[in-house]
């Protein structure tokens, strides 16, 4: 008996012992990822924008620099990589140290590129961390003031009765106007030939003087012509009317049930990212779109400002991919 109390006991004390080096471990790594996670940012941060300086991608991008240099002290510097659709900036991410000292502004594009182009330099999946859905806009449906339609049936109605002489601008092929239009076609089951522009701004000036009929172009873009008179608002993209045009119908209200695009602009870090940092991150970049300043900034240009979990992000991401092949596949667009 007292052989088996002994090695009882014995038994009993070494599971202790290892319980407690169990905890003790436990309670050191927890320390160290939490030190890791306390010395982000430990150098400056890069944003990269796969756009010229000037819009709302921009925007974003020096809003949020600004606001992350004031909480944690380190520069944060934006760098603008236009070129190649946005792959030039994209890849220059993907291939970036997965430290969160770089990250990427995405937008609609993101989700467009992987059917648009036939081999691109990342995969959008593969290689990035989704951080943050910063914000969101519609589309406006606009056309030169002295085409003779006020609604989106009364377009729909002019286009089928001539089929190919109505033509609409596009920012360029893939864009969100590009493919907009082209869903709106293909619901409508009408022929508006496409005439695409290097940019919005000019495709923005050709409709206001008549060189061409119609477009969708962001509310940040065109919603001050239409207040001015000098183009005509007939609906927006998205599934819910826009409240910086509350008197515009959806287009799926005035006339194509089920149509509904959105703009959006996101982050994004390198895929391998530490959950930690990217956690922060997304806290961080929450916090900031919540700001009163920020919100009426955002305002002011016609977005929306939206937040969320890496997580919802990420099925965002994967949801608009989906979505888009369809209509380029439909479409057949092509990068140019």
């Amino acid at each position: 008996m007292r052989t088996f109390l002994f090695y009882f006991a014995t038994f009993v004390s070494t599971l202790l012992s290892h319980f407690l080096f169990l905890c003790v471990l436990c309670v050191l790594c927890g320390s160290s990822l939490s030190s890791a996670v306390d010395g982000y940012p430990s150098k400056p941060i890069r944003i990269i924008v796969p756009y010229t300086p000037g819009g709302f991608n921009d925007t974003l991008a020096r809003t949020l620099g600004q606001k992350l240099n004031e909480k944690w002290g380190q520069p944060v510097m934006v760098d603008n990589r236009p070129g190649g659709g946005t792959t030039i900036g994209t890849s220059l991410v993907a291939k970036a140290p997965a430290d969160g000292h770089t990250l990427l502004v995405v937008s609609f594009a993101f989700g467009v590129n992987p059917s648009l182009y036939t081999l691109l330099p990342y995969d959008t999946q593969r290689d990035f961390a989704p951080v943050v859905l910063a914000a969101g806009t519609p589309n406006i449906l606009v056309v030169n003031p002295e085409l003779p339609v006020k609604s989106v049936r009364d377009l729909i109605a002019l286009a089928k009765s001539k089929p190919g002489k109505l033509n609409y601008a596009s920012a360029g092929s893939g864009s969100s106007n590009h493919l907009s239009m082209e869903m709106f076609k293909s619901m409508a089951g009408v022929d508006i030939v496409h005439v695409p522009y290097k940019g919005s701004a000019p495709a923005v000036t050709d409709l206001i003087g008549g060189q061409v009929d119609v477009m969708f172009d962001n509310v940040p873009n065109v919603l001050q012509h239409v207040k001015a008179g000098k183009l005509r608002g007939l609906a927006v993209s998205s599934s819910k009317r826009s409240p910086f045009t509350p008197d515009l119908p959806t287009v799926a209200e005035a006339g194509l049930p089920g149509f509904d695009v959105s703009v959006w602009f996101g982050v994004v870090a390198p895929s391998g990212t530490p959950k930690a940092v990217v956690s922060q991150l997304n806290g961080e970049i929450n916090r900031i779109l919540k700001l009163p300043g920020i919100v009426e900034l955002f305002h002011k240009q016609g977005v929306e400002p939206l937040g969320g979990t890496p997580d919802a992000f990420a099925s965002f991401l994967r949801d608009q991919t989906v979505k888009w092949a369809k209509v380029v596949k439909q479409s057949g667009a092509k990068a140019e």
